[in-house]
């Protein structure tokens, strides 16, 4: 999951414009060229494939956000008392791909019914949720998480949130699918992520 340090400051310089690591996230930069989006899916290992294959996504980075102690530790997080869920970060060119699409590639990887984790992640810091750039961005996730209630005839228990400070998750994390994937396969099988998401969803085409 995790990306190496060169990329990740590639990407970091055009996120941020100069601001400190920390704050990367709390608004899409790059006017009219790159824009961020933070979603919560549960484990960040599993987030990144979908988008990492999206054309248009320039980059994705697992972290955590959220919460209210500066530079959390991943330890810190599992702990349950930061108040930060794993997250990821999304650059991406808006010219190639829209926020629509990303909300819909965010939909259909996640369970938006259960409220107490994800999968066999259990607890507060798997859960899923939405940060917002803009106000355009809460329209769109609003609109959609009302088209899914609609489609599934339950209640999403999705957050809504206010972007907030993102921090980037330890490198051993970053394209972890790509450099654990025997692990990341087991992990994911294990954890019965596919099985639920296709009674939900249906099967990939």
């Amino acid at each position: 999951m995790h990306k190496t340090l060169s990329k990740f400051i590639a990407v970091l310089a055009g996120l941020t414009l100069g601001m400190s690591l920390a704050a990367s996230a709390a608004e899409p930069v790059a006017k009219g060229k790159t824009a961020t989006a933070v979603f919560a899916g549960g484990c960040f290992w599993c987030m990144e494939p979908p988008y990492d294959a999206l054309p248009g996504v320039i980059a994705t980075t697992s972290g955590y956000a959220g919460g209210q102690k500066t530079n959390p530790t991943y330890e810190q997080v599992s702990a349950g008392d930061t108040g930060h869920i794993e997250v990821i970060q999304i650059a991406y060119d808006p010219q190639q791909v829209s926020y629509e699409k990303l909300l819909e590639v965010f939909w259909r990887n996640v369970d938006p019914l259960d409220r107490g984790g994800q999968f066999c992640d259990r607890g507060s810091t798997y859960t899923t949720a939405i940060f917002v750039q803009s106000q355009e961005q809460r329209k769109l996730a609003e609109q959609s998480k009302a088209a899914i209630e609609k489609q599934l005839g339950k209640t999403v228990v999705t957050a809504i949130r206010a972007a907030a400070t993102f921090y980037p998750a330890e490198d051993y994390h970053q394209d972890y699918y790509r450099t654990n994937p025997l692990r990341y396969k087991y992990y994911r099988y294990s954890c019965g992520r596919d099985q639920r998401l296709e009674q939900l969803w249906g099967k990939k085409n």
